[in-house]
């Protein structure tokens, strides 16, 4: 009884998530939002990375870790940066994401996009590269970035 209770709940969940309204944000602004993350990067802005941060009613442990999360390739260069819809295994993490606690978890907007990026740093010691991703949803027509819920 309780898996199918469970399942059931998971198949709302991802319902709700497909008949989500679509993201109101205009492909000019998605650009604005990739252009000026981008920039922020490459030109080591931590303050403007973490203002991307949707930081209302997010859990205060998994916010400091995203603050950290999304400075951490501050200064190197972007290869390649997008903005992508949600495929089925996007949502399929949403639906059974976890807390910092353990719990399970829910963002603290609805994400509707997911923001995807390749970086590489040169030094006098070598190079390196990475990959990163993050889940954005949409607030008053601008893109934050989702962060776990208390």
């Amino acid at each position: 009884m309780l898996k199918v209770l469970l399942a059931a709940l998971c198949t709302f969940g991802l319902t709700m998530l497909a008949a989500a309204p679509a993201i109101a944000v205009t492909p000019a602004a998605e650009k604005a939002f990739i252009d000026a993350y981008k920039k922020a990067i490459e030109t080591s802005d931590k303050k403007t990375l973490q203002g991307f941060l949707y930081t209302v009613n997010a859990n205060p442990m998994a916010l400091d870790f995203y603050k950290e999360m999304v400075t951490m390739e501050a200064g190197s260069k972007v290869t390649e940066i997008t903005l992508t819809e949600l495929n089925a295994e996007d949502k399929q993490k949403i639906a059974t994401q976890k807390g910092p606690d353990g719990k399970p978890g829910k963002s603290n907007i609805p994400v509707v996009k997911k923001l995807t990026f390749k970086t590489e740093t040169k030094s006098a010691n070598g190079s390196s590269s990475g990959n990163s991703s993050v889940f954005v949803g949409e607030v008053d027509g601008k893109l934050m970035i989702a962060v776990p819920a208390k």
